[in-house]
C-alpha cells in the first residue's frame, strides 16, 4: 500500500477526526487535527414554519440538495402533523434532487424526482435542469449548511422566484484554530489539508479573505500543499473558491480520501524517478 512517511496532514473535519488520524498515522504520516467547522445547529421551529409556509403556498419546483436536509424537512412536516400534505406537495410539484441519498429519501416517500444530477454535484444538477423554463416559476431551494452561491446565482439568472430553506446551520469553528491552520498553510508547514464537507472549505476561505490571506493560501495549494476532498461535492466547492488542484477519491469515503492522497504521492514519486 502507498505510504505517507514524513507527511504532515491537517484534518479539518470535526467528525471522525480521531479515526482519520489513526489511518494517517498507520500509513506513516503525522495527523494534525484543525477543525474548520464548528458544531451544527438545528433550527427546528424555523424549519417547521418554512415547511408550513411551503405547503400553504405551494411551489412549481422543489430543489433538494442533500439527503440529510430532505430528511429534516420530512421530520419537520411530521412534527406539525402535515406528513401527508408535504408528501402530496412533493408529488404534485416538479422535484429536482442532487445525490443518491436525496433520491433514497424521496423513494421512501414514493416520490420520483423529475430531475436528478448525473454526478452528485451542484454543476450536475444545473446541467440536468438545462432547457427547463424557470422564468417566473416559484422555486423552493433546500440547502444544508452551505448557501450554494453558484446554484442561487443560476436560479437568479433563470428569472426564478426562489427562496432558500436551511434546515441546518453550521456554527463557525474556533477562530484561534482557524488562524493557526491558515498560518500553517501559508507558511508551507503542511503537506496536505483534508476537507470532508463544503462548510469547512467556505469557512476557511472566507476567514482567509477577512485576514487578507486568500491569495497566499491559494498559492500554497498550487505549490507544495495538497488540497484533499472527501468527494465530488466538496471538491467542487474548493474549485469554486479558487483551489484548482484537488485530490479526491472516486468513492466518497473518508478512508478512501487518505488512500487517494497516498496514491497521489506515490505517483508523484514515480514521476520524479
Amino acid at each position: 500500500m502507498a505510504r505517507l512517511e514524513g507527511k504532515r496532514i491537517a484534518i479539518t473535519g470535526p467528525r471522525k477526526a480521531a479515526e482519520l488520524s489513526v489511518i494517517v498515522e498507520k500509513m506513516g504520516g503525522t495527523a494534525l487535527v484543525r477543525p474548520a467547522q464548528g458544531t451544527v445547529a438545528v433550527e427546528a421551529e424555523q424549519v417547521q414554519a418554512e415547511v408550513r409556509k411551503l405547503i400553504a403556498e405551494g411551489a412549481d419546483w422543489i430543489l433538494l440538495t442533500t439527503g440529510v436536509g430532505t430528511e429534516l424537512l420530512v421530520q419537520a412536516a411530521e412534527a406539525i402533523g402535515e406528513s401527508e400534505a408535504f408528501t402530496a406537495l412533493l408529488s404534485k410539484s416538479q422535484v429536482a434532487a442532487r445525490g443518491y441519498k436525496t433520491v433514497n429519501v424521496l423513494k421512501k416517500l414514493g416520490v420520483q424526482p423529475e430531475v436528478r444530477d448525473d454526478d452528485g454535484t451542484t454543476s450536475g444538477l444545473i446541467r440536468a435542469m438545462g432547457g427547463r423554463d424557470l422564468s417566473g416559476k416559484r422555486v423552493a431551494l433546500q440547502l444544508y449548511g452551505d448557501h450554494a452561491p453558484r446554484l442561487v446565482e443560476w436560479l437568479r439568472e433563470q428569472g426564478a422566484i426562489y427562496h432558500e430553506i436551511l434546515p441546518y446551520l453550521h456554527i463557525p469553528p474556533e477562530l484561534d484554530v482557524a488562524n493557526l491552520l491558515l498560518d500553517e498553510i501559508a507558511g508551507g508547514e503542511l503537506d496536505a489539508v483534508t476537507f470532508t464537507s463544503t462548510p469547512q472549505v467556505r469557512f476557511l476561505m472566507q476567514h482567509a479573505r477577512e485576514r487578507g490571506m486568500a491569495e497566499r493560501v491559494i498559492q500554497a495549494f498550487q505549490g507544495e500543499t495538497i488540497a484533499v476532498a472527501v468527494g465530488k461535492v466538496t471538491a467542487e466547492a474548493m474549485r469554486e473558491e479558487g483551489i484548482t488542484r484537488v485530490v479526491a477519491p472516486e468513492e466518497e469515503r473518508m478512508g478512501s480520501m487518505i488512500v487517494a492522497l497516498a496514491k497521489y504521492y506515490e505517483k508523484e514519486a514515480g514521476n520524479l524517478n
